[in-house]
């Protein structure tokens, strides 16, 4: 008798607790976007609100600054990121698993 895994030629992947746990947290964290000025006049975006022990905030912060092509950094729990990324932001986090009613832009 040939085995399913045989049939398919690949091996099936059950369901792993921990991707469905950070799938679920994603989509209850209630986050914040905000545009901040600098002293010297320049815009910075504001990402604050996403917990740092169920999410990488390094992580996200290297992928949201290549998806903006900006600068930018973590500090205080809060990502922030150089320039007027606000839209963009919402873009990447509602398309990488965040409920976009959660999301809000100021």
């Amino acid at each position: 008798m040939v085995g399913i895994e045989e049939t398919l030629g690949e091996r099936i992947k059950p369901f792993d607790d921990k991707e469905i746990f950070e799938e679920l947290s994603k989509e209850e964290q209630v986050i914040t976007i905000r545009l901040e000025v600098t002293r010297w006049n320049k815009q910075m975006t504001i990402i604050e609100g996403i917990d740092p022990k169920e999410v990488d905030l390094n992580s996200l912060a290297k992928k949201l600054k290549t998806y903006c092509a900006c600068g930018g950094t973590v500090k205080n729990n809060a990502i922030m990121l150089q320039g007027d990324q606000r839209q963009r932001v919402y873009n990447y986090l509602s398309k990488n698993g965040f409920s976009e009613r959660n999301i809000t832009i100021l």
